[in-house]
């Protein structure tokens, strides 16, 4: 007889329930329930177990009211069988997939092949127009960078990780595709974390490879095993970590796309269970989105880099084992082997993906073009946004000859215009901005360097471009609100502005007074050179001979604070491309990694680098990779004896130069004992500035890299500006 609680349901729905199961199980028997098709159910807590047995189960299912018929109760039992059976072997077929066994049916392993995964990794980066790999070199990494030189690409090797890093970045500033930096594992990583951030908010697309410990001995305690997906997914829009030979080529050419798509710099990406893709989908466990660009990084164990007979020597006993288990484990690991290198060296394609970059529509262009063409005094800022591809920057720049509005250049846009360009106002950014009456904010963000749009006038039109919304849209809740925010490529949209602008032009009585407040300033620079400082030598009027001396084919690098910042008034670059600052992210110790890529890039150019002696501390050993390699660059020190910039605001404030003080340190001697050339600048030579500087362009061109220390006295150039 069934018990209450089922007579109390009987009819009500619980299809197929048929009498309450409780007298089997006190024999440890389980009700299996037989759902009707169609049926739905609700989880609900079971409230009293029945007085004739005790429920194992914390919850039951209560189906919505359908009428149904008791099971007959030898059906019970076939069911039960059929649905064990086919869990089985549900659970042996998704085994036998995760474990490879089939994949293996289909692609044999060459487990004596000298073949290895760097040759994969070396394929791709060639594929892709790499020229230069940066590195420091680990065991962990030794077969990429082997298979990088074999193919012709140039293995540039530095003494610090960062600075592999940097140069990577410099050379995806400069030539328009991807920079690549290799590094080992574990503190070889770690020690990039400063250029990864660097390159992410300046928004430069970097592929990072990185080594790691064997797959099969992550999380088991190997030497320099860290998770360092975890420490890069803030850092880099695409992560990725290969596990399988054959995952290599598909790996890199997702994140190598990943990198310049979208704007550099955000990332967004999501675990899928499947591995390998053919674009921008999944591989290795990762997908990433349609996002914004940047940095990425690529994890490559080091048992996906080295031969498959060296992998099976360290993994696999050379000597079968005995015993049950010792058997399992060692088809395990057989098994494991031939899983990672199945399909290997199967043909891949290996070029490049197309790209996802997100451009303006007519109707917003069209919208900006009516809203410029009413303005009377209109004004552009240019940003570093404006110089990534797919637009040249001598489009660029006719686009911004073309379109008359004068403008003031930032980042990577410095230089656009060239020295003196009429439309190119460089001084009292501030007030001409309260001024303007539409303000085209090109690539520019409104942060600290726009304080935060508080700059911009409420009465003024602004219109702004930027390939990521959140950064277009940067306090506009605060202190600023955009006419129109466009998302798409700032080049593209600025060469379209200028279609829609054919023929339109402003009064010229707008350019002359920003260049009359132009001329007043460089006044004050004048007079200021001319006033003498307490000791050594005047770094303004230093500065005006590096200006009136520096030559048209010429690459600035700067990397300082209170030198450099005055010099990015006074110094300017002769033509688009040809300045190197750190960003937005205000890094210290970028020089040499970015004269170094600057130089490989455009082998022509002459390399100047502009360093404040704190600075310098960063850059100076790697003045012997500049001579191992036979790299002449030039550095010019600001050499002040301490870190003014912090000082200047810090003695006056709390009364104390504490950590502020540094040494007139002999640079160029500690340059000469690295192979490299050094001259000296003092007031005991100050009538020869540009004679030295002239010695030091010709020891380059000799082919040596030189540093000219210049011993400097402290001025008040730059009071008042700020450092935190």
């Amino acid at each position: 007889m069934a018990s209450p609680r089922a007579q109390a349901h009987k009819g009500r729905g619980l299809a197929g329930l048929g009498a309450w199961p409780h007298r089997n199980w006190r024999q440890g028997a389980w009700p299996w329930i037989k759902l009707r098709a169609g049926a739905r159910f609700l989880p609900e807590r079971f409230p009293v177990a029945p007085k004739s047995g005790k429920c194992p189960f914390s919850l039951r299912y209560h189906l919505m009211e359908t009428p149904a018929a008791a099971a007959p109760a030898g059906s019970l039992f076939p069911s039960f069988l059929l649905l064990a059976c086919g869990t089985l072997v549900a659970a042996l077929l998704g085994a036998a997939h995760r474990l490879g066994l089939f994949y293996q049916l289909l692609h044999k392993v060459d487990k004596a092949s000298v073949r290895h995964g760097g040759e994969n990794v070396a394929a791709v980066l060639r594929a892709h127009g790499v020229r230069f790999i940066f590195t420091l070199i680990g065991g962990h990494i030794s077969p990429l960078l082997v298979a990088c030189e074999k193919l012709g690409i140039r293995v540039v090797d530095t003494r610090h990780e960062v600075t592999a890093v940097f140069a990577a970045d410099a050379m995806a500033r400069l030539s328009g595709t991807v920079g690549v930096a290799a590094v080992t594992a574990g503190p070889g990583l770690t020690n990039t974390v400063t250029a990864v951030k660097n390159a992410q908010m300046a928004q430069s697309p970097v592929l990072l490879l990185g080594g790691a410990a064997s797959t099969l001995l992550q999380n088991r305690g190997a030497l320099q095993a860290i998770d360092q997906l975890s420490l890069f997914r803030p850092l880099c829009k695409f992560c990725a970590s290969v596990r399988r030979v054959r995952d290599i080529v598909p790996t890199l050419r997702a994140a190598m796309a990943a990198a310049q798509s979208g704007t550099p710099g955000r990332w967004r990406m999501v675990m899928l269970s499947s591995a390998g893709a053919e674009g921008l989908g999944t591989c290795c466990g990762l997908s990433v989105l349609p996002a914004p660009a940047g940095p990425v990084f690529v994890e490559l164990p080091v048992d996906v880099l080295y031969p498959c007979f060296m992998v099976q020597k360290e993994m696999v006993p050379a000597k079968s084992p005995k015993g049950l288990v010792g058997r399992v484990v060692s088809w395990y690991l057989e098994n494991y082997l031939a899983n990672l290198f199945a399909g290997a060296w199967e043909p891949q394609p290996e070029g490049p993906l197309p790209l996802d970059i997100p451009q303006a529509s007519p109707q917003q262009v069209q919208r900006c073009v009516e809203i410029l063409s009413r303005a009377k005094r209109p004004l552009m800022v240019l940003g570093s946004q404006a110089l990534l591809t797919p637009t040249s920057a001598d489009k660029l720049r006719a686009a911004v000859e073309t379109l008359g509005v004068p403008c003031f250049l930032g980042g990577m846009a410095r230089g656009l215009l060239g020295r003196n360009h009429p439309l190119h106002i460089r001084e009292n950014r501030s007030a001409a901005l309260k001024k303007a009456d539409v303000i085209v904010l090109a690539g520019t963000v409104c942060d600290f360097r726009l304080s935060y749009g508080r700059v911009l006038s409420h009465s003024s039109k602004i219109i702004i471009v930027n390939r990521n919304r959140e950064e277009m849209l940067l306090n506009s809740d605060i202190f600023w609100k955009p006419q129109e925010a466009v998302q798409g490529d700032v080049g593209s949209f600025v060469l379209k502005l200028v279609e829609g602008l054919q023929g339109q032009t402003w009064a010229p009585d707008w350019v002359e007074e920003l260049r009359e407040a132009d001329r007043q300033k460089e006044q004050t620079f004048r007079e200021k050179a001319a006033m003498p400082v307490a000791q050594h030598l005047n770094p303004v009027r230093v500065l005006q001979l590096v200006e009136e001396t520096l030559p048209d084919n010429s690459i600035l690098v700067v990397d300082g604070g209170d030198f450099v910042g005055t010099a990015a008034h006074l110094v300017q670059p002769r033509g688009p491309l040809r300045w190197l600052d750190p960003g937005a992210f205000g890094t210290l110790g970028v020089g040499a990694g970015f004269a170094l890529g600057a130089k490989l890039c455009r082998p022509d150019a002459e390399v100047w680098c502009l360093f404040g002696d704190g600075a310098f501390g960063y850059s100076l050993i790697e003045f012997d990779t500049f001579v191992r390699h036979k790299i002449p660059v030039m550095a010019l020190v600001g050499n002040d004896a301490g870190w003014t910039q912090i000082s200047r605001e810090q003695v006056p404030s709390l009364g104390s130069n504490v950590a502020c003080g540094l040494a007139y340190t002999d640079y160029h001697k500690a340059a000469m004992g690295l192979g490299a050339r050094g001259l000296l600048l003092s007031r005991e030579n100050e009538d020869q500035v540009v004679k030295v500087l002239h010695d030091a362009q010709q020891q380059c061109r000799d082919g040596h890299p030189v540093v000219v220390n210049i011993l400097i006295g402290r001025t008040d150039f730059r009071d008042g500006s700020i450092a935190v």
